[in-house]
């Protein structure tokens, strides 16, 4: 592959610090799990516990649960967004936000507060994207259908191909597409 996804690249640095032995340095992560499949995301904790096993001070801005129950100490800020946060919630170990009353987030971690999942979900019709012999990158001549008018996710492990998909060959195809103002355009059907 030419191409490395944010997670792999991130990794790998992780992975060459690690392999450095270093001790005694501090390491700051912004959402390093972002765009990472659960398989990769266990992996990057596994890296995050070993840095600081070595010695070392790891702070990492996450939302991950895994990583939050993971985690030795952890800071909540809030307790809403915008003007509404920038205050300390809660502060400790897990046990300590979960016990607090303030803390959305021990909210949702210890399962007070949920996000619904929906009873209904709209039926998918016959109207479709259709990306007939997909390759690049990782992506080795697949075919795929996305259906119109509903929520559809793509998973897959971190390198698997999701954002070549995407980025490399839905966007500029539709992008085509929507210039050229056609009715038809090669692999799309409905």
């Amino acid at each position: 592959s030419g191409t490395l996804s944010g997670g792999e690249a991130q990794r790998i640095r992780l992975a060459t610090q690690i392999g450095s032995a270093l001790a005694g340095v501090l390491y700051v992560l912004d959402e390093p799990s972002i765009g990472l499949h659960q398989r990769d995301n266990e992996k990057l904790i596994s890296t995050l516990v070993n840095l600081k096993e070595l010695g070392n001070t790891v702070i990492v801005v996450e939302h991950d649960e895994q990583t939050l129950r993971t985690a030795d100490y952890i800071i909540d800020i809030g307790p809403g967004a915008g003007i509404y946060g920038g205050e300390i919630v809660a502060k400790g170990t897990l046990s300590d936000i979960l016990n607090n009353d303030h803390s959305v987030t021990g909210k949702y971690l210890s399962g007070q507060l949920k996000i619904e999942v929906p009873k209904i979900r709209r039926k998918v019709g016959k109207s479709e994207i259709v990306i007939l012999n997909a390759s690049k990158n990782n992506l080795k001549n697949i075919n795929v259908r996305i259906p119109l008018g509903v929520f559809t996710v793509i998973t897959g492990v971190s390198g698997s191909g999701k954002s070549t998909l995407l980025n490399e060959i839905l966007y500029p195809a539709l992008d085509s597409r929507l210039k050229s103002n056609t009715s038809y355009f090669d692999g799309f059907g409905d």
